[in-house]
């Protein structure tokens, strides 16, 4: 299987035949600073390219729309709405941050303004990142599957006991866990729920899973990091009355003893235009306030 850590030398839309690139602007209209920016933003896209869809509801079938580049106003969590609304067919999304932190959402609307010109003529990258594929399975039928950017969260629910939770890679138990729940998280999610929980922050280019049980009963029980390669199968044995599964926050069902939760690779990639001047620790640095010198940071202040 090819690889994801695979950065585009020429993005896709740049060609002989010299079109504007095709653009979908997308972000939750709910907030009133998403529907402000699209307003305001949509001028300056227009003169630089061709706006095919426009959706602030995330409510539109994306996958009949022949687009180039998605234009996410928002924060994270409206890229991860985007990227389960393109499904299968993911394009590169530009992300434009309205939200609080933004890992993904990196640009500000006025950085945006400043360097949509040159990502229409491909003075940028489309880097790939790895994305999991999450099956609930019930005698070996499966009834539910989805494509998750963050993580897969096995979270105990009411009454809140402990859970036993049997983790299988390639078919063989590794260990059981006793623990409040279990998240199993993609290189771009290490810095969503499995870095609240603890757990550690991955690169987001590389080909790996965290496996990270929540709040375990047995403090040397430590958060693993192992290949995307490998199939990874969760089974609750005595799951509580509303023990659920959740991908990238949506909730799939409630677990019952007979269910098999399986983690794979994902077939289709998440595509993040980069742009010249952003870097991986950067954005570490300045999104979780890493402080570097910090008597400097207190006499500024």
């Amino acid at each position: 299987m090819a690889s994801s850590d695979r950065a585009a030398e020429q993005p896709a839309w740049i060609s002989g035949e010299k079109r504007r690139p095709r653009v979908l602007l997308l972000g939750f209209g709910g907030r009133e600073a998403v529907a402000q920016e699209a307003e305001r933003l949509r001028p300056v896209i227009e003169h630089h390219a061709e706006i095919v869809g426009f959706d602030l509801e995330f409510s539109q079938d994306l996958s009949a729309i022949d687009a180039d580049i998605a234009v996410v106003l928002g924060g994270d969590g409206s890229i991860l709405r985007a990227a389960n609304q393109m499904g299968a067919r993911q394009i590169p999304v530009v992300g434009v941050n309205l939200g609080k932190l933004g890992f993904l959402a990196d640009l500000l609307p006025n950085d945006f303004l400043a360097v949509f010109a040159d990502i229409c003529a491909g003075k940028c990258r489309v880097v790939q990142h790895l994305m999991l594929s999450c099956q609930v399975l019930r005698g070996g039928n499966i009834l539910h599957d989805e494509l998750g950017l963050n993580e897969m969260a096995i979270l105990a629910g009411p009454p809140f006991s402990m859970l036993n939770v049997d983790l299988y890679v390639d078919a063989e138990l590794a260990t059981t866990y006793s623990c409040d729940g279990l998240i199993i998280s993609t290189p771009v999610g290490s810095t969503a729920h499995n870095l609240s929980a603890g757990g550690p922050i991955l690169r987001k280019s590389l080909q790996a899973f965290v496996i990270l049980p929540i709040s375990p009963h047995t403090l040397t029980v430590r958060p693993v990091v192992d290949s995307a390669e490998q199939i990874y199968e969760a089974v609750v044995r005595q799951p509580n009355e509303t023990t659920s599964v959740v991908v990238d926050g949506r909730t799939l069902c409630n677990l019952t003893a007979e269910d098999r939760v399986r983690v794979t690779r994902a077939e289709p990639t998440f595509q993040l235009v980069e742009v010249h001047g952003r870097n991986y620790y950067r954005t570490l640095r300045e999104k979780l306030g890493w402080g570097g010198d910090l008597q400097k940071r207190m006499n500024n202040q």
